[in-house]
């Protein structure tokens, strides 16, 4: 989890132990101060940025799908991305990831890994965390599952049975932005990584993204940061720009 501005996907799970500073991580649509000793936990599909201090120091594990025996939901739940770790299940963590450091062989290392998603798995369950708000939470999942390709509010406001006003209403009472909003930041987001890919021009950014046409991805864009696409590009590989 190397400092970084721009957004992007790992095609891996992430488990990371922040055991001393702390970091910035925005994962989704979801931004986080995150101080140590904490435990941080991104599925493959969580589009994530980091800015990490410089005292900060912490150890990342990258998995596939094969390490998994269960999918576990706080490698997609933003209320579940970061877990304050104390008493023992800070012990357990710094042991399995200092046992993890000092091991090569693949089998062992999978071994420690169950370990250590099954004592995740075991807090979660004797602490049920406070989620921010059910709806939220699945309108999060579902544009983390549809929004490349679904845009319309429509969309979303039926698989919730609810009227397109009445989920922006909720959504802009309960965080402060409408429906709307999320929905385009989303698809900000998504965009923001496929333009990182230079083998892609911006008209198949554009088409990637579901959008009727190139110029109407550019209004889009650029309504939503003040610069157009190719700009945004060109800053990314010259951060002074």
């Amino acid at each position: 989890m190397d400092e970084t501005r721009a957004p992007y996907k790992s095609e891996h799970y992430t488990a990371a132990f922040l055991s001393a500073g702390r970091i910035h991580l925005q994962a989704g649509l979801t931004a986080y101060d995150v101080q140590a000793p904490a435990l941080i936990t991104l599925g493959p599909g969580v589009i994530r940025s980091i800015i990490q201090q410089p005292e900060a120091a912490i150890k990342t594990l990258y998995f596939k799908d094969a390490f998994l025996l269960l999918k576990h939901n706080f490698f997609e739940n933003s209320d579940l991305h970061v877990l304050a770790l104390k008493d023992l299940l800070l012990i357990k963590t710094q042991r399995i990831f200092d046992l993890i450091a000092l091991t090569t062989g693949e089998e062992i290392i999978r071994h420690y890994i169950f370990a250590l998603i099954y004592e995740i798995d075991a807090y979660y369950k004797q602490h049920p965390p406070a989620i921010s708000h059910p709806v939220f939470t699945k309108f999060s999942q579902l544009l983390h599952r549809y929004s490349i390709q679904e845009h319309r509010l429509d969309f979303y406001a039926l698989q919730l049975e609810m009227t397109p006003k009445y989920l922006s209403a909720f959504i802009k009472k309960h965080t402060g932005k409408s429906a709307g909003e999320w929905i385009d930041q989303s698809i900000l987001l998504e965009a923001k990584v496929l333009l990182q890919n230079e083998q892609l021009s911006i008209a198949e950014v554009s088409n990637a993204l579901h959008f009727s046409d190139q110029s109407v991805f550019g209004k889009f864009f650029r309504a939503n940061t003040g610069t157009t696409p190719i700009a945004w590009r060109a800053s990314i590989k010259n951060p002074s720009l």
